[in-house]
């Protein structure tokens, strides 16, 4: 038998205890470590696509430069209402909203036109941390809509938030951002 049998003395009194040899304790340890790893992976959340844009013969034509909106929405998980401004110059993209929560600049927008309806998409990386925003909207008249998937991606989860919107123009000089 690799265990032996110790007997202390304790405060006056005798007290048996069980020494492992170093090699045993170290594969219990070991064993401990990754049965715990094993239990947390299982436990972590799989990735979550993007926000999936159609397939076309989108192109960076400034379709929609100096136009801004002013747009009312709802998170589709949470219910939760919300309100933005995005912004279209230079062939570039910005939400104003986003920016409160991650700096995440300018993003170049692609188009396309299908019968009167200028489609568009981008997508904005914040540069500070895990978040990647997917816009696709259709412009027709002063009407905008769009479908946004915002998500933080984490070694150990994902996290996706479905936004759908509408809203109307408004002068670019209005924005509050």
């Amino acid at each position: 038998m690799l265990d032996t049998l110790r007997l202390n003395q304790n405060n006056g009194f005798p007290r048996t205890e069980l020494v492992m040899p170093q090699v045993l304790q170290i594969a219990a340890i070991l064993t401990a470590t990754l049965g715990t790893g094993a239990a947390t992976l299982s436990v972590m959340n799989e990735d979550i696509p993007d926000l999936a844009v159609p397939e076309g013969d989108w192109a960076a034509t400034g379709a929609l430069d100096g136009i801004a909106f002013r747009i009312y929405g709802e998170d589709l998980s949470s219910g939760a209402e919300l309100k933005d401004e995005i912004i279209f110059r230079d062939g570039t993209f910005l939400s104003t909203d986003c920016e409160e929560y991650c700096n995440f600049g300018w993003s170049d927008y692609q188009t396309k036109e299908i019968n009167g309806v200028v489609y568009f998409t981008t997508t904005a990386i914040c540069p500070d941390a895990p978040h990647t925003v997917v816009w696709y909207g259709t412009v027709k008249g002063d009407e905008v809509a769009v479908d946004v998937t915002w998500t933080t991606r984490r070694w150990y989860w994902t996290n996706q938030i479905p936004i759908r919107s509408t809203g109307t123009v408004i002068p670019p000089d209005a924005v509050s951002g």
